[in-house]
């Protein structure tokens, strides 16, 4: 690796990187991946899991200092892997006010990751019931779009655990299609920093399974995602990145039951947009199966109560970027006031929905802040332009840390929207 000199390096397998090395592959050109994960071979369970999460020595998720849970993967495909399949484009206004859009660019995803509003058959009665009874406390509950092939979907309710059925679009099958291309992939190997030389961009300082490496090439993009770039690039010399850090916070909100419950459907099968634009937060159905989980969001109340009798909605709101990433990783992401103000609100609605779907109102319980889509650490104009490069010639970003604010909507239409513009620009 040391003597070889690739066309265009990429850092980071996941929605971003993967779309960027199907592109450019497919455009004729040489591509390097460097995975910091590896390619998992067994998904679908929570002990399967625990390889893959960004989890503490003793098993329990990645938190802020403040005490905010972080969810995400270090493995091929990132993220996307453990996603519930929500193929909804967000912060098109927002990316157009910087210059940029990207209807094209979403229409190819969407055409080629097959998004359709989740099949009917596919919801379990538990949402039946929350869509009824959202309807009669005037919230409107509309069935998902999604990247999931509702023949192949098991109705299995693991998502989050990876898809063990082949159902669900991720980054994989954009990875797949690039090595079928002749790109390479390096797995299990992490990136310190950006090789500079007089001014410009000449590869990363890498350390894998063999040791310590540089990996040589003139253009660099990193998509680490919004916890892992800001780090790669203050070790390089931004200081301004790792600033702005959003999260899309979200709480869940559980409640007993008699006789529903959410186990057989993919998860967050419906969704409330109607709070979005003008209270900042989403809410759609959601259960965390396993009891354990329930214990690290909820608390040692979760592990006596069954699934089986559990309906569940989350509260999604667009975050203040009152964080930050620190050079070495550690992460500082507190609850704003603000960000309490919208989580209440929807946690009062979702109370409600639930109450009238039948749930006990003494079992309502709510989980502690919790986010899952990392962003805004290496953002569109503070430390990229609009065609993602940074200060330093040969240097893109391209993975939610660009993106200008918290959506409070799945980001990963947009990441990959953003990876096919790009790619565009880089190979022209």
């Amino acid at each position: 690796m040391e003597d070889r000199t690739w066309e265009f390096l990429i850092v980071g397998s996941g929605a971003g990187g993967a779309t960027l090395a199907r592109e450019l592959s497919t455009r004729g050109k040489e591509v390097l991946v460097i995975e910091r994960g590896q390619r998992e071979q067994r998904i679908g369970t929570l002990k399967d899991s625990l390889r893959f999460f960004d989890f503490t020595k003793v098993k329990t998720p990645k938190r802020s200092q403040e005490g905010v849970i972080l969810w995400r993967t270090l493995m091929a495909g990132g993220s996307t892997v453990a996603s519930c399949g929500n193929g909804t484009p967000c912060l098109e206004e927002e990316l157009a006010d910087l210059g940029i859009t990207l209807g094209q660019e979403f229409a190819e995803a969407a055409q080629e990751m097959e998004v359709s509003p989740i099949a009917e058959g596919l919801l379990s009665e538990g949402s039946e019931k929350i869509r009824w009874a959202a309807s009669k406390v005037d919230c409107m509950m509309e069935l998902m779009p999604k990247f999931i092939d509702p023949v192949r979907c098991g109705k299995c309710g693991r998502c989050v655990w990876g898809c063990t059925k082949g159902a669900k679009w991720t980054a994989l099958n954009y990875l797949d299609e690039a090595q079928i291309r002749g790109a390479e992939v390096l797995y299990n190997t992490s990136v310190e920093e950006v090789l500079i030389q007089n001014g410009n961009t000449k590869g990363v300082r890498a350390v894998g399974p063999q040791g310590r490496s540089e990996i040589r090439s003139d253009v660099v993009i990193l998509a680490a995602g919004g916890l892992g770039t800001p780090v790669i690039l203050q070790q390089s010399g931004f200081k301004e990145a790792g600033s702005g850090l959003w999260v899309d916070l979200f709480v869940n909100t559980y409640g007993t039951t008699e006789g529903l419950n959410q186990l057989h459907e993919p998860t967050m099968a419906l969704v409330a947009h109607q709070y979005h634009r003008t209270k900042g937060f989403i809410l759609s159905p959601f259960v965390n199966h396993h009891p354990m989980v329930r214990l690290m969001e909820v608390g040692p109340r979760e592990t006596l109560r069954s699934a089986t009798r559990l309906t569940g909605i989350m509260t999604k709101t667009a975050d203040d970027p009152a964080g930050r990433v620190f050079p070495d990783g550690t992460v500082s992401k507190p609850v704003t006031p603000a960000d309490q103000a919208r989580l209440d609100e929807g946690v009062s609605i979702a109370r409600d929905i639930l109450i009238t779907a039948g749930a006990d109102p003494q079992s309502i319980v709510v989980s502690k802040p919790q986010g899952a889509h990392p962003g805004g650490t290496s953002a569109i104009g503070k430390v990229v332009d609009k065609d993602l490069q940074t200060a330093l010639s040969g240097l893109f970003v391209c993975d939610g840390s660009v993106l200008p604010k918290a959506p409070a909507m799945p980001p990963i239409m947009t990441i990959c929207a953003l990876a096919k513009r790009l790619a565009k620009t880089l190979a022209a």
